[in-house]
């Protein structure tokens, strides 16, 4: 996978998105915080799939996955990937893209993929 499939910068939605899933980990006002920061975050750092997933601890999902599969076939229709939002830390956090990182495993787990990584200092919990 190139970087043809990727968006120079993450889709509005998945702030929201982001923030959501942080809210699960952190409490709102700390996750609002990290959100903030990920929009800021205006420099892309780029890590292979297999990396993403290790440091995350997360489980590569199939290629039949219903959100694996449906981000497979927009790459094959030549429509670019929004990147990764990172909160960086041990585990990495997969604020927003898991499944993206998977579909990227997929088509060749050590080309880059395009994140926006913030550090886990960044909300005051640390």
């Amino acid at each position: 996978m190139t970087n043809e499939h990727w968006k120079e910068e993450p889709e509005a939605r998945d702030f929201p998105s982001a923030e959501s899933y942080l809210t699960l980990l952190v409490g709102l006002a700390a996750a609002r915080k990290l959100a903030k920061a990920l929009r800021k975050q205006n420099e892309l750092s780029h890590f292979a799939a297999k990396d993403i997933l290790r440091a995350s601890d997360l489980s590569l999902l199939p290629a039949h996955d219903s959100e694996v599969a449906s981000d497979l076939e927009k790459v094959t229709r030549g429509e670019k990937l929004s990147p990764v939002l990172l909160i960086e830390g041990a585990p990495l956090w997969v604020a927003d893209g898991y499944h993206r990182v998977c579909v990227s495993y997929h088509l060749n787990e050590k080309t880059p993929v395009p994140c926006r990584i913030v550090p886990r200092s960044t909300y005051p919990g640390r």
